[in-house]
């Protein structure tokens, strides 16, 4: 896209006029200098200063009626800043996002932390998957945290892979991971009893619920990466039944689960019989977050 010049007291009005929108629409202010910095090579600090005020030329993306327009997306129709500028950061990258994946949350980084914790030098260069990928965020996690592992990303939309493969490509680790399109297990038969470790962030918000999110989630972001079925546990409940054929003896299971969740995910592991050193795990922000588990030998 060819670039534009305007002068900057007139960005500096534009972002005047876009945060009096943000208050009126209730929008979070640090959006505007989100998608302000997406579209120009501005830093934070310099969009904050009076000093752009002035008739020197900025180089920017799209004119400014196109950024208006984007800006109008947001706070009118709510869409998410994310899918805005198409990408995301996560742990130390920066992702790429279409309405087509949900967008990584930072509450999920752990999860690669969380893993590396549980596990030992032989489970570090064995073969992980992740379930679900959506983006490509946990698997590319794994692929920069294990750099002598197997990863294997899995996903039922073909979307959805597509932008993950994207993001492995444009992060360098698109030969470190496998990519293939399936429910769940149904692509990975040939690694039965050979995993070292399982991720997960499936679908757990229960159907009713779902429909009651805010409208930057329930109107943008992919209903099945969100909708975990009556109780919130469907996907959860196939996980625990069926990662016992794939895992190796002590290998990992692990998935983010919504907050409150925590003891019945636990409960549906004790019942399954196959698990042990089974934890429930907070957030950053001190909720249940994630359950790990490990096979039994």
């Amino acid at each position: 896209m060819e670039l534009q010049l305007v002068k900057g007291r007139e960005l500096w009005e534009w972002r005047k006029w876009a945060q009096t929108a943000a208050k009126l629409h209730r929008v979070e202010e640090r959006e505007i200098d989100w998608l302000l910095r997406s579209v120009t090579d501005l830093d934070r600090l310099t969009l904050r200063l009076e000093s752009i005020a002035d008739d020197k030329s900025i180089s920017i993306a799209i004119p400014l009626d196109r950024l208006s327009a984007l800006w109008l997306d947001r706070i009118e129709r709510r869409k998410p800043v994310q899918y805005l500028v198409g990408k995301t950061f996560w742990r130390d990258f920066e992702l790429v996002v279409s309405p087509a994946v949900l967008i990584p949350r930072p509450e999920t980084e752990s999860i690669i932390d969380i893993a590396l914790a549980a596990s030992n030098n032989s489970q570090q260069q064995g073969i992980w998957v992740d379930l679900g990928t959506g983006s490509g965020a946990i698997a590319i996690g794994l692929a920069k945290t294990f750099p002598t592992a197997e990863i294997y990303a899995v996903d039922c939309s073909a979307e959805a892979l597509e932008i993950a493969q994207l993001n492995a490509t444009r992060l360098g680790v698109s030969d470190r991971i496998q990519f293939s399109q399936g429910s769940w297990w149904s692509s990975l038969g040939h690694l039965q009893g050979r995993v070292a470790g399982m991720l997960s962030n499936p679908p757990y918000i229960p159907s009713q619920e779902v429909l009651r999110l805010q409208p930057e989630v329930v109107d943008h972001e992919p209903h099945l990466a969100l909708d975990g079925g009556i109780d919130g546990l469907e996907s959860i409940r196939l996980l625990v039944d069926t990662a016992p054929i794939y895992l190796q003896s002590g290998g990992i299971w692990l998935i983010e689960m919504m907050a409150g969740q925590g003891t019945s995910v636990a409960d549906l592991l004790v019942r399954q019989g196959s698990y042990t050193d089974i934890e429930i795990i907070d957030d950053l922000a001190g909720l249940d977050r994630f359950v790990l588990a490990k096979l039994r030998g």
